[in-house]
């Protein structure tokens, strides 16, 4: 076809009228076509404006795809959630969002690929301070645990308000549960629940010790500023971000716990890029080669009840019938409560905010507390010491 076209050009550069019936039989084309391109015919269109059964989503899938962290996978999975096979195949859903150019392009720097044999590693992370609201506008901060086995690419996702060392333990331990076993080592990164950064260097703290000396696994540290040590788990993040496209979609936090929970599901049932095999598959080799876990009575002893209570405008929580007092700039913030002997231990995500000793009072402000939330409304330093003081004396006395 080209070279008719060029021959035509030739012929009219010439100033020659052409013979249709000869280069007919000379290039094989019908003549009437020959001469549709002599008189300005350019052939048909390299893209169509052909419309697509995805358009009508497009303002949604655009909404989608504006989420900062979000993926083209995630938006696919969550619509095909919500419309079923209209949505057609995650190939041709990608080729429109490429075509319609929704997605800002990523530049991909490469990285060493590390394999692992069968029950020889597996790695852990947090995806962290994933914020969503419920449909009714309620703020849910909250974190993901992750753990992903290396040969099998297996992964394990939990729900957590926190992440106290106390969350990492009960993980770990769910984790084992799930996937049959414990593997010979575990790949951390630098979260400070495992290590102590000291004046020598990294340290990994005494209880993770012992927790992974009962479970007789060994601590691995990937290197500092290098992610990609643990490229499987990193991996594995991504299918965690499927859950930002439920943001005002979910009813409580049952839900989107039922949410993540079938998010897991689906990354353990998809293909993997690297291994050509879903992990649901490859885990039931893996399992052969993982320690079985401790006894019934090490278990036990590393987990602990925790309780997560929302603090309230009068800067108070709620336990066994008392109140205790947090800093205010706490307030509205959900809280772990967690007990010792008889001190009652507060935290926000990993920080210890508070302690409190547990007693048959109703009411428990500490003086800094309380002082701190009254400064709103009393600016003299000296008012405010002398009213915190006799009115803390006169709630203990009344209650």
């Amino acid at each position: 076809m080209e070279k008719m076209k060029k021959h035509l050009e030739i012929i009219r550069m010439m100033g020659m009228k052409p013979n249709f019936s000869e280069l007919s039989r000379i290039y094989g084309f019908d003549r009437r076509t020959i001469k549709k391109y002599w008189e300005g015919y350019e052939g048909k269109p390299k893209t169509r404006n052909k419309p697509s059964k995805l358009d009508k989503y497009l303002e949604k899938i655009t909404m989608l795809l504006s989420i900062r962290g979000i993926t083209i996978k995630a938006v696919y999975e969550r619509l095909k959630d919500e419309e079923g096979d209209k949505i057609g195949t995650y190939s041709n859903f990608r080729k429109y969002v490429k075509r319609k150019e929704l997605m800002p392009k990523k530049n991909i720097k490469g990285h060493p690929r590390f394999e692992t044999l069968p029950g020889v590693q597996a790695q852990v992370d947090w995806k962290e301070n994933i914020k969503l609201h419920s449909k009714s506008g309620e703020e849910y901060e909250f974190n993901v645990f992750n753990y992903k086995l290396g040969y099998s690419r297996y992964c394990y996702f939990e729900y957590r308000r926190s992440k106290t060392q106390q969350d990492v333990f009960e993980c770990l331990i769910n984790s084992f549960k799930a996937t049959g076993g414990v593997p010979q080592e575990i790949l951390f990164d630098n979260m400070r629940t495992v290590v102590d950064i000291t004046e020598n260097g990294r340290r990994i703290n005494n209880k993770m010790k012992a927790f992974a000396k009962d479970f007789k696994f060994k601590i691995k540290l990937c290197k500092p500023r290098h992610s990609y040590t643990k490229g499987k788990v990193e991996a594995a993040n991504k299918f965690i971000n499927w859950v930002l496209a439920y943001d005002y979609d979910f009813e409580n936090e049952e839900e989107l716990k039922e949410i993540i929970r079938n998010i897991n599901n689906k990354a353990n049932k998809q293909v993997n890029q690297s291994t050509n095999m879903p992990p649901l598959l490859l885990l039931e080799k893996e399992k052969e080669y993982l320690s079985p876990s401790p006894s019934r009575f090490i278990i036990e002893s590393y987990i602990v009840s925790t309780t997560t209570v929302k603090v309230q405008k009068d800067s108070l929580i709620h336990y066994r019938g008392n109140k205790y007092s947090v800093p205010p700039k706490y307030i509205g913030k959900t809280v772990s409560l967690k007990t010792n002997g008889n001190d009652l231990y507060i935290y926000y995500n990993t920080e210890l905010i508070t302690v409190h000793k547990i007693t048959g009072k109703k009411i428990n402000y500490l003086n800094d507390h309380y002082k701190t939330l009254m400064s709103k409304h009393i600016k003299n330093n000296d008012d405010l010491n002398e009213f915190c003081t006799n009115n803390l004396k006169k709630l203990d006395n009344f209650l």
